[in-house]
């Protein structure tokens, strides 16, 4: 039974990891702060808002002590009628000075009249108005963005087509993206020795930091575009199979700049992954690294030459997959200095002989952008649907500018903000990343290394990083191996948060880290260019939780007949209002009808796009993804299929007779743990942690290294519907329910 924060004492302060003289003190300090409370230490948030406020917990305070007082303020807290408890709650003032905050005292009387406020008390009013009128909102959100168009658009949005569900946003209107990353402006201020990029190479924890200007950042994009002109043909798809480093980024805008398209490919992919993704976008060329992340130890050891990288210890080869994938010409980067170090093969280039294509030109750092219509794809990227084959979704020109929007708006991103965000340019994260920086002015920051150690916690210190985005998953590490103790966070304004379920524990390690900062959660997908629901500055916000639909997103939480639910708490399919600025229309390799709109219900005479989520909405207001409606998995924020998963465990030895897998959240929250069920064939018999194995090592070795095989069940038979369809939500339930009865012994 947990105590209530009236009867917490010296005692267990002391078990909590303090000292006696410290205890006494803290104790001291926290009677206090209840007392402040006054009449209102009643209401637990009243409590935990004054504990925050007087910042009563610190950072380097163990984390025992941080979890014996939130919980025993929340001791008694009844999630049935109060919904999710609340951690941070913004200030009047603080709201005023964030972008939506200002935005909303500009224009909130003119807009919504006397309904208007303040950014607090009028937000949800003004988030209905977006969806309402998108016209007006996107009219004044452009004016904040580093968005230069080369023809501007007759009108912001165009209905009059009714097969286009999304409608035509910003008809007839001609740019280049990444040249609106590149270059200086007045607003957002952004000048030619701005901060663009700061990095620190893994193994050089006492190096200083490393930057570039938007000038010197500016000069090698065109460089490597002008390099471009002379081996690709306009329109070409070019991909980046490689981790996220400076020259990685430099390479992706540069390829945009030119009028070419980005095949984005995460480079944990095995090499039939990579050859399927080369394939579904018919790519030219693929730009790649030798040797990725090495620790400084091993670089100094004479492993220069070897064809793998590693992360967080572990290898992982590289450019040998991409051999193996295709023969299509590759350019080679080295992971320093600027030989490549082994042998390519003959129609392959290293990047010094790359770059060296363009000193034929007298100005190979200056380049004339190749200005397209709005609706031009820029960039290809991949996800896992229900069918095996990902699916090749194609952002256009509109989709930067709605990921940066949305991290203008909810992330609060600004001038002289420096981001920092673990990810890749082959998942949608990476390029969110990137627009959400540049067309805000912001800096990205890159650390060239695992995100796992407290190397990379000391370059969050040091580059005085204000966002941080993280993964759970990553979360959880740094919390579990207390590698981050001692470093100096408190720079941080706020976190983000994404890709998979979150732990309530895990966030309020992180969230104190720098005095219970909020964490942004964000719940989106590629095809959106960003998230449908997400925290926001001018919000209380809670632990593992969302605080609204994004801005100008309208969606409905349907029961299982599609039947709209009302604004009272349920739990539901996610149904999209079509309006959906950023969204994609179309698809490479599938029926973008069929994927997203065939079957969902019409509403208020909109045809409804299908997500995919089962959310929950609470009382209260907030919203908890509770998984996928179809049977994709998200197995360490990356989304695969069943099928996927399904295809190579059936192969791994001859005493399966099928497979079938399916993901589950833990009891006690965090991210979703993989189970494979299987049916051996008739004689055969086989321990369940020798298939564990097994699975895991043929999964690794087929889909992705990171994939990581938590249960093995064998079962004589799998359940199935009268069609013979596999009943994947019964097996499901049926794991929920088995590690639920552990829990309890």
């Amino acid at each position: 039974m947990v105590k209530s924060i009236s009867e917490v004492g010296v005692e267990d302060l002391v078990k909590a990891g303090l000292g006696i003289e410290e205890a006494n003190e803290f104790e001291r300090v926290l009677k206090e702060a209840i007392l402040s409370a006054g009449a209102k230490a009643s209401d637990q948030r009243e409590v935990w808002r004054e504990l925050v406020s007087r910042r009563v917990l610190k950072p380097w305070h163990p984390h025992e002590l941080h979890q014996l007082v939130y919980y025993s303020v929340y001791a008694n807290w009844d999630l049935s009628t109060n919904g999710p408890p609340l951690y941070w709650f913004p200030s009047l003032y603080q709201s005023k000075h964030t972008n939506l905050g200002r935005l909303m005292e500009k224009y909130g009387s003119k807009l919504l009249g006397t309904s208007y406020k303040d950014p607090i008390t009028s937000f949800s009013l003004f988030q209905k108005f977006s969806v309402q009128h998108p016209e007006a909102y996107w009219s004044i959100v452009l004016k904040e963005l580093s968005v230069s168009f080369h023809e501007a658009p007759e009108y912001i949005l165009d209905t009059t087509d009714k097969l286009k569900h999304g409608g035509t946003w910003f008809p007839g209107s001609v740019l280049n993206i990444a040249e609106c990353c590149l270059l200086p402006r007045t607003h957002p201020r952004k000048e030619d020795n701005s901060l663009a990029i700061v990095w620190r190479d893994e193994g050089c924890d006492d190096s200083n930091i490393n930057h570039m200007t938007l000038k010197e950042f500016r000069e090698r994009v065109m460089s490597v575009a002008n390099a471009l002109d002379a081996i690709f043909s306009k329109g070409d798809a070019i991909a980046i199979d490689m981790p996220m480093t400076v020259n990685a980024v430099i390479i992706y805008l540069a390829i945009i700049l030119a009028g070419f398209v980005v095949v984005s490919i995460a480079d944990s992919f095995a090499a039939k992954e990579i050859a399927t993704r080369l394939r579904v976008s018919k790519a030219k060329g693929i730009f790649t690294q030798v040797i990725i992340h090495f620790r400084f130890q091993l670089l100094c050891a004479g492993f220069m030459t070897k064809d793998f990288i590693l992360r967080g210890g572990r290898k992982f080869p590289l450019y040998s997959r991409v051999v193996e994938a295709a023969p299509y010409k590759a350019i080679v980067l080295p992971v320093i200095g600027n030989d490549v170090g082994i042998q390519l093969r003959e129609q392959d280039l290293s990047w010094n002989d790359f770059l060296s294509s363009a000193n034929h030109h007298l100005r190979s750092n200056h380049y004339i952008p190749i200005y397209q219509p709005v609706e031009s794809v820029t960039n290809i990227l991949f996800s896992s649907g229900t069918t095996g084959e990902p699916k090749a979704i194609p952002w256009t020109q509109l989709s930067p500018i709605r990921c940066a929007a949305d991290s203008w708006a909810h992330m609060d991103t600004q001038i002289g903000d420096v981001v920092c965000w673990p990810t890749n340019l082959g998942w949608v994260m990476g390029p969110i990343l990137l627009y959400s920086c540049f067309l805000a002015g912001a800096t990205l920051a890159l650390y060239h290394g695992s995100p796992l150690g407290r190397s990379f916690g000391k370059f969050v210190q040091d580059a005085g990083v204000t966002i941080l985005g993280t993964v759970p998953s990553l979360v959880k590490a740094w919390k579990s191996t207390q590698c981050m103790k001692g470093l100096d966070w408190t720079r941080i304004k706020s976190f983000a948060s994404t890709g998979e379920a979150s732990n309530v524990d895990d966030d309020l390690w992180l969230s104190s880290k720098a005095y219970y900062k909020p964490i942004i959660e964000c719940c989106g997908g590629t095809e959106l260019a960003s998230s449908y629901i997400q925290g926001c500055p001018v919000q209380p916000q809670a632990f593992g939780a969302f605080s609204t639909a994004s801005m100008t997103t309208g969606f409905v939480i349907l029961d299982e007949h599609g039947i709209p639910y009302h604004d009272q708490a349920c739990v539901g399919e996610v149904g999209l209002f079509p309006l959906y600025m950023g969204a994609t229309d179309r698809l490479l390799n599938a029926d973008h009808e069929e994927v997203y709109f065939k079957g969902m219900p019409m509403y208020k005479g909109m045809h409804l796009r299908r997500h995919g989520d089962i959310i929950k909405r609470t009382v209260g207001g907030y919203f908890i993804v509770q998984g996928r409606a179809d049977d994709t998995m998200n197995l360490g924020g990356i989304k695969t299929s069943s099928v996927e998963i399904e295809r190579v465990c059936d192969r791994a030895d001859e005493c399966i007779l099928e497979t079938a897998a399916v993901s589950v959240a833990p009891v006690n929250g965090g991210p979703e743990q993989m189970v494979i069920f299987v049916v051996l064939k008739k004689g055969f018999n086989i321990e369940p942690d020798k298939l564990k194995s097994l699975f895991s090592r043929t999964i690794q070795s087929n889909l992705n290294p990171l994939f990581k095989v938590n249960y093995v069940k064998i079962v004589p038979e799998f359940p199935r519907t009268a069609s013979n369809k596999l009943l994947r939500r019964v097996l499901r339930d049926q794991m929920k329910h088995e590690l639920s009865v552990r829990s309890r012994i």
